[in-house]
């Protein structure tokens, strides 16, 4: 099975927006956006803080916590 490191994918869903959007958004493409809300890759560091500029929130709330 494998672990979720980011919220991405469902980040979006909250703020109803789309892999295409973000993409177009960070000039990335779809592919990417999509391993990245699949968890099958990670957006680089720099890549995640544009992705929560984009979102307006947090770049916490796009991390899976590691303890509770």
């Amino acid at each position: 099975m494998k672990s979720r490191i980011n919220r991405l994918k469902i980040v979006l869903a909250e703020q109803q927006k789309t892999n295409k959007w973000l993409a177009k958004h960070l000039d990335k493409s779809q592919v990417t956006i999509s391993r990245w809300c699949t968890n099958d890759q990670q957006p680089s560091l720099y890549d995640l803080v544009r992705v929560a500029k984009a979102l307006d929130v947090d770049v916490r709330e796009l991390i899976e916590p590691t303890k509770m």
